[in-house]
């Protein structure tokens, strides 16, 4: 058994460019090609003026396998590099840094393109233009696209030759991005009109036979499943619930039995090129742990589905096993690329395998390899077909993914099904050991993002809710806000940094950096009831406002604060894509806030960055289902908006703590997307004081528990329900407002 090279040594490099004392990864990985990088900085931007020269940008980020190719194709070799470096002033840049220029440059790019992508390609004047724009490009002709080295002297020709034409396009653009964009109607937005188009627009693409609600490639997009699973609560739709939630349902287990999932050391892989899930882009990305997780936890409680109740608790154990600095933060991604047999990068190497290799890992073992090639489709001469593999990579090679029932391995075998799962388990042991043993793991991209924990604190604090003996869950949503709090947090100016490696980065955050982590604090306090995770938020929320509110007409947050004037137009984000939207986090932490508080301000904020995005939710609100999700929560009812505050008043905790637990775990134990939950103990002045001076909430400060022990009242700011601490009167309370 020959274990594959893993070895590194003291290089000496040939190259070393601007690149070298950057914080990124992915930055420090470009750091040594023969291109003459430069990070987006005014030095590059000046040269690129000083010597007429045309600036090429290329944005990617560390776990993109084209990215990789690109890399290796062009950007190390030394003749293309000689051209770029002889007619460009190079930048390259982290789009996980910077989403700024990547979602500016994008924007270009779909617009004169009609698709997007990374590697991301962009020629700009040194004015920051842009004129041209593409993704991957090879050094030879291919995909129908021009060879790199050609395009570059081409574009360079141009530039030299028909200048104003170019500089024309460009400064179009950007004319194009300030100008008035249309405006949609409020109240029509927060029609059942509106929900029912939301609905209809997303199951037009369902796919029958493998679930998704698109064709291939399928992506995870956990907005949309997140609208299901809302809407499924609304009582106009009250009739199709089932349906909905059987479709969503369906998708859900596809994904956990298919080659998306990592079946031996858990976690989500990014998309599946094919339409049965099998065949994945093989990076792992911290979003979509921490969005899929709170996905599959959620429909857990609607269907009690044990699968769906593994899926978040194993895909909660990779990122603990895996994405975790030691001191608590989470790290951004695991590459799509690694080394293979033959010692060569490629994709999904450390995840596929050859037959015999499954063999040795089984310690050939039998009968526990005839079972798992039983359930997982696995055979001598690989199981991915022909067509699905353009590119070769998978030849005699096995992708693991679940084609059996346990039950249909038992009915084979002649086995219980407690024996089949016995074997599979100790199988799925000697295997995750083989491999991490025996094949080099892909790069770690350990850059520490704010956004991204605050949607993995949550998904923690949410799984703690649902799960309150794992009390590791909450061990790691409370370390990793900690570590955010400890080293990219300004006390003195109430700001964050957007990233950490090794130490922060000068990179202030962005807009979705607030909003993400202040939807983590958020669900943090409705584990612990800790008040200076809701101080916090409240204070972060009043930052984010400072920085990132667009106080003109119609309102909504920019994602970036307007202080880098490189940056030529600052955006509004109006899409929920890998990640949803800072705008529609937003008017859901407002929400909340606004639940707690009856601070007027949020209920007008929110409704006024709705407001901003009506025309989307009126025409096509698919493009926007987290959004919709919020526009749920804000639809008038008698007088008020559609969000519950659950307060439970206690008194002396520490005694009461038991009686708590089970009132909580009742509340926990049902899907209501519109509850806040509140604890306050009449007997901790800190938290009388802070309910006292920091809300208007009159029914929080005036409740008191029943009999000295914890009760449980509803609230919005008409009034409260009866406060009551019988488990079967909170039952039907709660119950009776699943449904709004």
């Amino acid at each position: 058994m020959s274990k594959f090279s893993t070895t590194t040594t003291n290089k000496e490099y040939k190259y070393t460019n601007k690149l070298i004392n950057e914080k990124s990864p992915y930055l420090i990985k470009h750091a040594h090609d023969p291109v003459n990088w430069y990070p987006w900085c005014d030095e590059a931007f000046e040269l690129a003026k000083k010597q007429d020269k045309l600036i090429f940008l290329s944005v990617g980020y560390m776990a993109c396998h084209w990215c990789s190719v690109m890399h290796k194709e062009c950007f190390e070799n030394p003749s293309i590099s000689k051209v770029m470096n002889d007619l460009f002033i190079n930048i390259k840049v982290d789009r996980e840094e910077r989403p700024d220029i990547d979602k500016l440059y994008m924007t270009f790019l779909t617009e004169t393109t009609g698709g997007g992508g990374w590697p991301m390609s962009i020629w700009l004047t040194p004015s920051l233009q842009p004129i041209s724009a593409g993704t991957y490009f090879a050094p030879e002709p291919k995909f129908g696209r021009a060879a790199f080295p050609e395009l570059c002297k081409k574009l360079n020709e141009i530039w030299k030759n028909d200048r104003e034409t170019v500089i024309e396009r460009g400064n179009s653009f950007i004319e194009y991005l300030k100008e008035d964009k249309p405006k949609g109607n409020l109240d029509n937005a927060l029609s059942e009109e509106t929900v029912s188009k939301c609905i209809e627009q997303i199951l037009k693409g369902y796919d029958p036979d493998d679930g998704g609600f698109t064709d291939a490639p399928k992506f995870p997009r956990c907005s949309i499943f997140n609208f299901l699973l809302s809407a499924s609560t609304q009582e106009q739709l009250k009739s199709s619930k089932e349906s909905i939630l059987e479709k969503l349902f369906f998708t859900l287990s596809k994904m956990a039995y298919g080659g998306i999932y990592d079946q031996i050391g858990f976690g989500f892989h990014r998309y599946s090129v094919t339409p049965d899930w099998k065949i994945p882009h093989f990076e792992k990305m911290l979003y979509d742990q921490g969005q899929l997780v709170p996905v599959y936890l959620d429909s857990y409680i609607l269907s009690k589905n044990e699968l769906f109740k593994n899926i978040s608790k194993s895909t909660l154990k990779y990122v603990q096993n895996y994405l975790t600095h030691k001191d608590g933060g989470f790290f951004s991604a695991e590459d799509a690329d690694s080394f293979n047999e033959s010692n060569e990068k490629s994709e999904g190497a450390f995840y596929i395998w050859n037959f015999e290799d499954i063999k040795k890992a089984l310690e050939n073992d039998k009968e526990a390899i005839e079972i798992y090639s039983f359930i997982y489709g696995l055979v001598e001469n690989g199981n991915v077909n022909p067509k699905d593999d353009p590119h070769n990579e998978f030849i005699d090679k096995n992708i693991i993914m679940r084609i059996k029932s346990n039950q249909d391995a038992a009915n084979y075998f002649k086995k219980s099904t407690k024996e089949i799962e016995s074997s599979l388990e100790s199988s799925r042991k000697k295997l995750l050991t083989y491999r991490d043993t025996f094949k080099p793991r892909p790069p770690l991209d350990d850059k520490i993002i704010v956004a991204w924990n605050g949607l993995m604190i949550s998904a923690f604090a949410r799984a703690y809710q649902i799960f309150p003996d794992e009390e590791s869950y909450l061990e790691s949503a409370k370390r990793a806000t900690k570590f955010i709090k400890d080293n990219l947090y300004n006390q003195a100016t109430k700001t964050l940094i957007r990233n950490f490696k090794d130490s922060p980065s000068l990179i202030h955050a962005f807009a979705d950096d607030y909003a993400s982590l202040i939807q983590g604090l958020l669900d943090l306090y409705q584990c612990t009831f800790e008040i200076e995770y809701l101080e916090w938020a409240i204070e972060l929320q009043e930052k984010q406002d400072q920085l990132f509110y667009d106080s003109q007409l119609p309102g909504g947050y920019f994602s970036t604060s307007g202080d880098d004037k490189s940056i030529l137009h600052r955006l509004k984000e109006e899409h929920d894509g890998a990640e949803n939207s800072c705008q529609s986090i937003s008017v859901s932490n407002l929400l909340k806030l606004y639940s707690v508080t009856y601070n007027q301000e949020y209920k007008e904020k929110a409704l006024a960055t709705l407001d901003s995005c009506s025309l989307y939710l009126e025409k096509a609100p698919i493009v926007m289902p987290q959004m919709m999700c919020s526009m749920l929560l804000c639809k008038e009812k008698e007088n008020t908006l559609n969000s519950i505050n659950i307060v439970i008043n206690s008194k002396e905790y520490n005694q009461t703590k038991n009686d708590l637990k089970q009132i909580l775990k009742q509340v926990n134990s049902l899907f209501i997307p519109n509850k806040f939950i509140t604890v306050k103990d009449i007997s901790d002045q800190k938290q009388v004081q802070f309910f006292n001076e920091k809300t208007k909430n009159l029914n929080l400060i005036n409740l008191k528990p029943v009999y000295d022990k914890p009760s449980l009242s509803l609230c919005n700011p008409n009034g409260c329900s009866i406060s009551s601490n019988n488990l079967g009167q909170i039952t039907n309370i709660l119950n009776n407002n699943i449904f709004f």
